[in-house]
């Protein structure tokens, strides 16, 4: 009997034992899913996450525009905050009692367990100024982060912002790493790049005791993982361009897209009006986010990406390649400038060829041009072949890369509009509209709509006969190059040739004598240009003026569109702004004798002058 009640102990010691393994292991399993369950509680292990270092930001020179700076952000647990000194408090974080009292709802409105920020984004003096003090008020605590930091006053559309992320953030999918009090990229490149920025997270683990004084690693580190910096992007942008750019758009509303033809990189690219992107970062960025907002002027409206006008007549280049790739007209094509068909701008000679006309910019000419293109006979019903040849025009235009987005890697991009016959049909009804309903997409008017993103990619595609590479910032990421997706080269269907006999019609525009661009001749600085001068129709004020060129034009290094709203003819604003960006980026600085034209830009009257 002594012997079994003795191995009746055993067992029973064996089974404890057992048990007593699993228990250990199910707690070491809970602590690595996050959870404190067991007899390991919160007092005893912290889990504590590494937020890695965001990738910085450099432009085509190497120069940082972007940097990390450490902030502090004011948190508070409800639940913890005992008997508040309400007055004191204030003075202390030199905030209002209505702010405070808005903070607090909020935070219990997030979680009464959970500590949420109450004020953000604190200086280094500023924490060092209530450090301290925050002994005395149980519930607040400060957490540490990086910030965004600026070395340029420039870019701020296209760079974007760093901001706190926000519930609705936290519900979609794509941000299920993230936690409450995370930073995020928000808008721009921050956004778009957010995960090649951010880098990854590392966690550690430590032991400490119940007055919160660290103990050491859990179990010599183990599950500890380090945190991964995030990669540096490095810009196609050209900082003394841009900045020379928003310089000459100060004043102004409109947009400046540059490009390098050969790449699709993007070397400029100004919203105007302005800010700076300091404006989105620090304490206080809520408010100055708000005058923005509410700023009648839209400063934060991205133009170049999201307003659509009607190009004007610098479409009337696509039109033309389209009817030459038909075969519809030919170089030596003429047509009278026939005012009863359309209002020609100026009196001039008569375009007997494709070269006169664009440098000309004649109206009457570019009308039959599309008319030619669209009523085909295919039909003998008017209204039907109007639908027909219409559908095919759209199709060519489309490959321009027009009606829907480049794919530039910015969020927030417009497709634009080319109608089609079906738009027509909806708006007027099935065979009731023929080309004279649509005669003034010819001349870059009535439906269309362009950005001026995707305007300076036609000058690009026009500069390298028939081709481009998807507009983008980010020439490389890390030690690579930019995403695959711009490495791809796009065709738009128009034989090389046709691109070839239009260039001199554009060199015309500039150089030639009587052109609508002559304001934006390089001649005297042994640079040939191929440009194109538009007025846009405004039913609501003055006339929009646009400009887009490339040079030199046997050699295209830069295509540039500027669109200035309210500003008249396009010759007389957009085409010397336009100049004086070429100039500046092939010879690296602008002559002399040619600064006369940024004193005239910056004038009062500049606008109401008309050169033909």
């Amino acid at each position: 009997m002594q012997y079994l009640e003795g191995r009746k102990y055993v067992v029973q010691a064996i089974f404890l034992a057992v048990a007593l393994v699993f228990a250990a292991r199910l707690f070491y399993i809970q602590v690595m899913d996050g959870s404190y369950k067991l007899a390991a509680d919160r007092n005893t292990l912290q889990r504590i996450v590494q937020v890695p270092y965001r990738g910085l930001i450099y432009d085509r020179k190497g120069q940082i525009l972007v940097q990390n700076t450490p902030v502090y952000d004011l948190m508070v647990t409800p639940r913890e905050v005992k008997k508040l000194d309400t007055l004191r408090f204030c003075e202390l974080i030199q905030l209002s009692l209505e702010d405070l009292r808005a903070g607090l709802k909020a935070a219990k409105a997030f979680s009464r367990v959970k500590a949420s920020p109450l004020v953000s984004n604190l200086s280094t003096p500023e924490l060092a100024a209530i450090q301290d003090n925050l002994i005395d008020f149980p519930g607040f605590s400060v957490k540490a982060h990086m910030a965004r930091s600026y070395n340029t006053k420039n870019l701020a559309h296209a760079l974007g912002y760093v901001g706190a992320i926000t519930p609705a953030f936290l519900e979609k999918p794509k941000f299920s790493k993230y936690n409450p009090g995370d930073f995020l990229g928000i808008t721009g490149l921050e956004s778009y790049y957010e995960k090649e920025l951010m880098g990854r997270r590392g966690v550690q683990y430590r032991m400490v005791n119940v007055r919160g004084i660290e103990k050491g690693a859990f179990r010599g580190g183990e599950f500890d993982t380090l945190s991964v910096a995030g990669q540096d992007l490095h810009l196609s942008i050209d900082s003394d361009l841009q900045a020379y750019a928003e310089m000459l758009m100060q004043g102004k509303r409109g947009s400046v897209v540059a490009l390098d033809p050969k790449t699709g990189e993007i070397l400029a690219f100004v919203s105007a009006p302005m800010f700076e992107p300091a404006t989105l970062s620090g304490k206080g960025m809520g408010n100055r986010y708000m005058d923005l907002l509410n700023n009648t002027e839209r400063p934060l409206f991205n133009r170049p990406l999201m307003a659509t006008y009607p190009p004007g007549s610098t479409f009337k280049l696509v039109n033309e390649l389209v009817a030459l790739q038909m075969g519809v007209v030919t170089p030596q094509t003429g047509f009278p400038c026939n005012w009863k068909l359309v209002r020609c701008t100026h009196r001039h000679e008569y375009p007997s060829n494709v070269g006169i006309a664009i440098k000309n910019s004649c109206n009457p000419y570019f009308y039959q041009v599309m008319r030619t293109a669209v009523m085909r006979g295919r039909s003998a019903n008017r209204f039907e072949d109007a639908r027909l040849g219409l559908g095919e025009w759209r199709r060519q235009v489309m490959k321009f890369g027009l009606g829907e987005k480049l794919g530039v890697d910015l969020s927030q991009e417009k497709k634009g509009l080319i109608p089609s016959p079906d738009f027509y049909d909806k708006r007027n009804g099935y065979h009731r509209w023929n080309f004279r309903t649509v005669y003034s997409l010819s001349i870059g008017q009535g439906e269309i709509g362009i950005t001026g993103l995707q305007m300076a990619n036609i000058m690009a595609t026009i500069a390298n006969r028939g081709w481009y590479y998807t507009p983008h910032f980010v020439k490389g990421i890390g030690a690579g190059g930019p995403l695959p997706q711009y490495r791809v080269r796009h065709t738009v269907g128009v034989d090389p040739i046709h691109f070839d006999e239009i260039i001199p019609g554009m060199q015309g525009v500039v150089d030639g004598r009587g052109g609508t661009g002559g304001n934006a001749s390089l001649l005297d600085v042994g640079i040939s240009v191929a440009g194109k001068t538009g007025t846009v129709q405004n039913p609501h004020g003055d006339d929009h003026a646009t400009f887009a060129a490339f040079a030199p034009a046997e050699d295209p290094k830069i295509a540039v569109v500027v669109f200035i709203e309210n500003a008249g003819f396009g010759g007389s604003s957009a085409a010397p702004l336009a100049s004086l960006l070429m100039e500046k980026y092939i010879r690296g600085s602008v002559a002399p004798w040619r600064k006369r034209w940024e004193t005239w830009l910056q004038g009062p009257g500049e606008k109401f002058v008309r050169h033909h």
